[in-house]
């Protein structure tokens, strides 16, 4: 697989090879992950939430299945607020993936479940942030997510 630059800070990682395959340690899951586009991209927001944003690493979580109309789904990364509710559903995707609605509509499906208050999005390359109106069942788009306080 060949590196990509991302439309991130550049950030500091740690690499193994196994079988002559690449693998990515994800702070998070403390472990060594195949290292995929779209882990790439993933590992990336983890950086980001971590050193720039200041979100605490006990409240992020990583590829976990959730159930969603009786389906089993996986959402990428979820950030929680100290009192265990979600504050932030993030949608990882592939550098050559593009975002299109589906991406949108994926990531509400989810937070139908999820309920979170901030919705990111991003193939590394184009990020998305929406905060959501529950009221008028609705996102508004933000500029960023933001830091933890």
């Amino acid at each position: 697989m060949t590196i990509q630059t991302l439309n991130f800070s550049e950030f500091t990682f740690r690499f193994k090879n196994k079988e002559n395959k690449p693998f990515i340690f994800d702070e998070i899951r403390k472990k060594f992950i195949r290292l995929q586009p779209e882990e790439w991209v993933r590992q990336h927001c983890i950086k980001h939430l971590l050193l720039e944003k200041n979100y605490p690493i006990s409240l992020i979580n990583v590829e976990k299945e959730i159930t969603i109309n009786r389906l089993k789904k996986r959402y990428d990364i979820v950030v929680y607020n100290p009192d265990g509710s979600i504050n932030i559903i993030i949608e990882c995707k592939a550098p050559e993936v593009k975002i299109t609605q589906n991406t949108f509509d994926q990531i509400a499906r989810y937070n139908l479940a999820l309920n979170a208050n901030y919705l990111m999005i991003t193939n590394g390359i184009n990020h998305y942030y929406c905060k959501m109106n529950f009221e008028n069942q609705a996102y508004e788009f933000l500029k960023n997510i933001p830091n933890y306080q």
